[in-house]
This record gives C-alpha cells, structure tokens and sequence, in this order.
C-alpha cells in the first residue's frame, strides 16, 4: 500500500512540475526546428525507448484489438493534441499557452458527463465550466497585442482544440482496449501519434525548408528534454495514473502546469506576464477547481455510500 502511494505521488510530481515545464521547451525547441517535425521526432524516439523497455520489464504484447485503439489515442494526443500546440507555440507565448491549455479538464468533464453517463455536473460544476469558457474567451481575445504575429489569434484557437483532442483521448482511453502494461501502451501511442506527426510533417512541406546546421543549442536541447522528461517519464506517468485513478483527478495537473509554465516564461524567456493573462489564469484555475471539487465530493460520496452498504 505505501509503495503504491509513492508511485501515486511520483506519477502526479511528473505530471505537474514536468508537463510546467514541457512549454518553454517547446517554444525553444521550436526556433530552429518545424513544429510538426520536432514533435514527431520527439514522440517517435520516446515510443521506441518506452517500447524496448517495455520488452525488457514484461512478457506482454500487442494484440489485434489493441491496435485501433491505441492508433487512435496516439493521433489524439499527439498528431492533433501535441501537434496544433507545437505550431501554435512559434506565436504564441508559453505561459499563455498553458493556461490555455488548462481548459482541458473543462473539456473531460463534458465528455464524461456526455458519453460515459458516469459523472454528474451539479451548480457548482455548472457555474464552473461556464465561468472556465468565458476565461478562454476572454483571453483568446485579448492575444491582440500580445505578440507581433498576425497568428497568434489563430493559434490560440488551436492550443484550446488540441486541448480537447487530448481530453477526449484521455476519456477514450478509459474504455479503450489497451494493454495492460502502461510502459508498452505509452510506447505504442507515442510510436503511433509520432509516426502520423512526422507523416504531416512531410505532407505540409516542412523538411524542404529544414537545414541541420541551423538548429539551435537551445532547441537541441529543448527537444532532447521533450522527450526525456516530457514523453518518456511524464507521459509514462500520466499512462499509469490513467489506469489507477480517475481523469478528473488525474488533470488537476492543470492548476499547477500554467502556473510554472507562466513562472518559467517571465524568468527565463523574458516573456510579459500582462494584467489579462493573469485574470484569464485566475477565472480559468478557479473554474477548474470548482468543476473538479464538485466532481470529486460526488464520487467519494458513492464511494462512501458503498462501504455504508
């Protein structure tokens, strides 16, 4: 019991203060590299080291029925969710990015209330979704100005669809025949959602305007801690969390992610911390915690309820 409450304590560690800080590592990496690119290669290599480990540790592999789903949650994390945020990112400032990014347990709530019918929105979940959309609003149209890019608009929009692509992934994933090992469908989603990535990467014409000698120390290593910590250890973690507890609680790693992602921006990247993106951090955060709390009272209530009986 207490090895598998440290495990727990690891995991969600990973996922908060890691995926913080995956979003200056982005914006880094993607100076020099293209975005689709750099994510495919980032995904690619993670999914091949967390596959070749996974042969190692266990005995278990990759059935028919498997495939599908595992193929559409890597397209779901990482071709649309990863991959939307990564272009995004040449315009739009890290922090805000995560922030934006922070919509996505908004999202999950919806989805689990809509398809699963195992989670119940009351008024204060209401109140809180309602008051998490208006947050996205009000930020995505205060970006004017925020960067000198004519699409910084466009990108923020896409940080919050590749947001709800991740959380309807991660709802799927819940019902989604996968394997057991969490390591083996890790490295099978990334080698999947990076294959695609890199697919597009070709498609859209990204490899004829790249040249090797113009990548960057930053971005080198930008991308080398994407998929060291950012996919192999992170992603691993949020895979086992994902298995052992539920995705609600799973993404309060959204109150802390924009929170160190901001931090980190201002410290490092010289980025503006401006009064919009701090009011859109708090309504968003807050918005979060309200649907989130009201989510979590309710099923430790039937949990409660269910040794009563």
């Amino acid at each position: 019991m207490k090895q598998q409450k440290l495990k727990t304590l690891l995991a969600f560690g990973a996922i908060y203060i890691i995926w913080g800080s995956t979003y200056l590592a982005i914006r880094y990496a993607v100076e020099t590299i293209p975005p689709f690119m750099m994510i495919g290669i980032r995904s690619l290599t993670a999914g091949i080291i967390l596959y070749l480990l996974s042969r190692f540790k266990n005995t278990e592999k990759i059935k028919g029925e498997n495939i599908l789903p595992l193929f559409t949650i890597g397209t779901m994390f990482f071709l649309i969710g990863h991959g939307l945020l990564a272009w995004a990112q040449q315009y739009v400032p890290s922090g805000m990015a995560a922030v934006l990014v922070a919509s996505e347990p908004l999202w999950v709530v919806g989805m689990e209330w809509f398809f699963l019918k195992d989670t119940r929105v009351k008024l204060r979940g209401i109140i809180g979704l309602l008051l998490g959309f208006g947050g996205i609003v009000y930020l995505i149209a205060s970006t004017t100005g925020i960067t000198t890019s004519n699409n910084d608009f466009l990108g923020s929009v896409l940080i919050v669809a590749g947001a709800l692509s991740w959380g309807g992934g991660a709802v799927y994933s819940r019902v989604a025949n996968v394997p057991k090992s969490p390591m083996l469908s890790s490295g099978m989603e990334l080698i999947f959602g990076g294959t695609l990535v890199l697919i597009t990467s070709f498609i859209i014409g990204e490899p004829s305007h790249f040249h090797l000698s113009q990548v960057t120390l930053e971005s080198f290593f930008g991308l080398l801690y994407l998929i060291t910590f950012g996919s192999v250890i992170a992603f691993s973690a949020y895979v086992w969390l994902l298995g052992h507890t539920s995705v609600t609680r799973i993404s309060t790693h959204t109150y802390v992610n924009p929170v160190i992602a901001v931090l980190l921006g201002w410290l490092i990247a010289n980025e503006q911390i401006t009064a919009a993106l701090l009011a859109a951090t708090v309504i968003i955060i807050i918005s979060v915690y309200l649907v989130l709390y009201d989510q979590y009272r309710d099923r430790t209530n039937k949990l409660s309820e269910g040794f009563r009986d």
